[in-house]
């Protein structure tokens, strides 16, 4: 279970044990400012976990949008947030990136090398989600999406070779503690927290994220 962080600092995200997707919810829209919209949920069929999509093959059941529509139903009121949960309370925690928040999605062996590397060069990071679809999701500055390809060049590597994608406009991120089916749910590598309320530009973590893809090829 994660920490909480003590009732006098801003932002206790998370405090996920025994707490609903609602709760959870509310307080990713009231505490972190963050735009949240309910995605598909799971449903028990003769004792197997499918996607509420019905798609028996769904990527990932349970863990993404439920309708065309999502990016005008995201919102960032803590009110209406509560008012979709109840309506729905087992749908998944989606959060779009582009808004207040771009990701950097890298494959879980190269996130967890570079986020070594980046405690040594002592790098601020912003909030980490894993997935368990072994991806790792760094949260930076918005804009990310747009600069990330020609970063990337500059370092010397070519966008295509890395296994490293900026999500940005149009996109979006589960949150923990969404679940993927049975495969578990979405936990936090790197947790948020008052210090990290303030997020990197993609700029900052670039060098070791493209350096730890390149060794995972």
């Amino acid at each position: 279970m994660e920490e909480t962080i003590p009732a006098t600092e801003a932002a206790q995200i998370p405090k996920q044990r025994g707490e609903t997707l609602l709760e959870t919810a509310v307080r990713y829209a009231e505490e972190r400012h963050w735009d949240v919209f309910p995605g598909t949920w799971l449903e028990a069929v003769d004792g197997v976990q499918l996607c509420s999509c019905e798609d028996a093959a769904c990527p990932a059941p349970g863990a993404h949008p439920a309708r065309p529509d999502w990016e005008t139903q995201a919102t960032g009121s803590a009110t209406v947030a509560r008012r979709m949960w109840q309506k729905q309370p087992n749908a998944s925690i989606l959060l779009p990136t582009g808004r207040t928040f771009d990701a950097i999605s890298v494959p879980e062996t190269a996130g967890f090398l570079a986020l070594a590397r980046m405690e040594r060069m002592e790098l601020t990071l912003g909030p980490v989600t894993l997935t368990p679809d072994r991806r790792m999701h760094f949260f930076v500055l918005p804009g990310a999406s747009v600069k990330v390809p020609d970063l990337v060049r500059k370092l010397g590597w070519s966008v295509g070779s890395l296994d490293l994608v900026a999500l940005g406009e149009g996109a979006w991120v589960a949150g923990p503690p969404t679940r993927f089916g049975s495969r578990g749910a979405v936990q936090w590598a790197c947790r948020p927290t008052p210090a990290n309320r303030w997020l990197p530009d993609a700029e900052e973590l670039i060098s070791p994220l493209a350096y730890a893809c390149g060794r995972d090829r």
